[in-house]
């Protein structure tokens, strides 16, 4: 499916103009917008739009890598907007020239939709331009990047408080549940930061040098989202390595009390052993008070011994 919008001389909006009437139309510039899109449809880009093939190409092959290549007479823009239940990358393509922009996309695009309906109502449409339609979805799309960041960051300070009393297995779960999804967004992000800067530091797209500035805005809004995750990554490995710690030391603690326990059994053993052994010449073994005796020497080597770990402060 396709949907068309073109912008007259007289500054008047006019929808649904077959392609073919916008190529050859006197208008002063018009947007097409493309979106899970028939293999009769995909040609269109082909013919009357003359689209360079690799291009096309790359728009039936989405999840590209976030990116810009100059044509003769437009420049195509591989961008990724984010679904922001499932954090999965959803590429938004655009062909941008002076007088043109079309946009190409596999799923319906919220970000799209709201520049589309934006234009569609505005009141002053002389403000508008292909390359405004560019700069406003792409600032929809880094706007978006922002809720799962900062539900993240919620989430990682529920894990390090564990108000809830969770286990150590299920927090750490969580934990590495979340790196996963800093790894996604960053892999998001980063190419994206990438892509905006090589915009502002291009000398050929002469048709976005009155919109630099606002380029310039998303860019500090990358850069911020880029320092958050690496500082919300950078949580989880301080995280994770205390909660390492924490359970490395109880673990040491659980083998010293084993350890001392241990320890003092050992020379009760010994006792118990030696005259479990039921030999005739064992003179002890028939004398009247010897069990009673052996009970109280067994009671005072184990009182001895766990005072003398007391003292040693094993068990502080």
């Amino acid at each position: 499916m396709f949907r068309t919008l073109a912008v007259s001389k007289n500054h008047i909006v006019v929808k649904d103009v077959e392609i073919s009437k916008l190529v050859d139309g006197d208008f002063l510039w018009y947007w097409i917008d493309f979106y899970e899109a028939t293999e009769e449809e995909i040609e269109l880009l082909s013919n009357p739009l003359h689209f360079h093939p690799l291009a096309i190409e790359d728009c039936r092959y989405h999840l590209q890598r976030p990116k810009l290549d100059y044509y003769d007479g437009y420049t195509f823009f591989v961008t990724q907007a984010l679904n922001q239940g499932t954090l999965e990358r959803e590429e938004v393509d655009f062909f941008l020239s002076d007088h043109y922009v079309v946009t190409y996309h596999h799923r319906p695009s919220q970000e799209i939709n709201q520049v589309w309906t934006r234009l569609s109502q505005s009141t002053n449409i002389k403000k508008w331009d292909p390359s405004h339609v560019l700069y406003d979805a792409i600032d929809k799309m880094v706007d978006n990047y922002f809720p799962p960041v900062y539900q993240i960051e919620d989430k990682l300070n529920e894990i390090d408080e564990n108000s809830k009393g969770r286990s150590m297995e299920a927090l750490l779960e969580d934990l590495f549940d979340t790196r996963h999804d800093l790894l996604s967004l960053r892999h998001t992000i980063t190419p994206m930061r990438d892509l905006i800067y090589r915009i502002l530091n291009s000398q050929r797209m002469t048709y976005i040098h009155g919109k630099k500035e606002y380029f310039s805005d998303i860019h500090d809004h990358l850069l911020k989202l880029t320092e958050m995750i690496e500082a919300n990554r950078e949580l989880t490995t301080d995280i994770r390595d205390s909660y390492i710690s924490i359970n490395s030391n109880q673990t040491n603690h659980v083998m010293k009390v084993l350890t001392v326990i241990t320890t003092i059994f050992m020379p009760l053993t010994f006792i118990v052993g030696l005259y479990g052994m039921n030999f005739h010449n064992m003179p002890e073994l028939s004398w009247k008070y010897g069990y009673f005796a052996t009970l109280i020497i067994m009671f005072i080597i184990a009182m001895g011994m766990t005072w003398w770990f007391y003292k040693k402060g094993w068990f502080k």
